[in-house]
């Protein structure tokens, strides 16, 4: 044992203070909270997604509306998740951002049109732009 170095323990290091260090959730201390801004924004694409649905499976006949009203709102999630989406996988201008939410709402609003319900079609496409415009500029902000 006579060749063994001689270590004295030493204190741990302290922790990060709070405010640095990230929380249990996974999110930092200063997220931001939701407003009624974001909840809009949400419905908005809700009602997108609920609008392609409902075109997919009225506008086909048997095989393809099972395709088209499964596929088109899943297109629309996978499309929305990777660039618009608040935890987007992939990070873009929010000028991209925007373009890809104004997609989204020009679908479901042709959606409407083709469907036969243009004044639907009219009055989600003035919402959603309205609701886009607020989120956007007070994300830029």
């Amino acid at each position: 044992m006579s060749e063994l170095p001689h270590v004295r323990p030493e204190r741990p290091a302290e922790p990060a203070p709070a405010a640095t260090a990230p929380a249990a959730t996974g999110t930092t201390a200063t997220a931001e909270r939701l407003s009624a801004l974001d909840l809009l924004s949400f419905l908005c694409i809700l009602f997108a997604v609920a609008s392609l649905a409902i075109w997919g499976f009225t506008a086909w006949d048997l095989p393809w509306n099972i395709v088209f009203g499964i596929a088109a709102p899943l297109a629309t999630l996978i499309v929305w998740g990777l660039f618009a989406s608040p935890r987007a996988v992939i990070r873009v201008h929010p000028f991209v951002r925007g373009l890809v939410e104004l997609l989204i709402y020009l679908s479901a609003t042709i959606a409407w049109w083709s469907a036969g319900q243009a004044w639907i079609g009219l009055g989600f496409a003035v919402v959603a732009v309205v609701v886009g415009v607020l989120a956007g500029r007070r994300r830029l902000s």
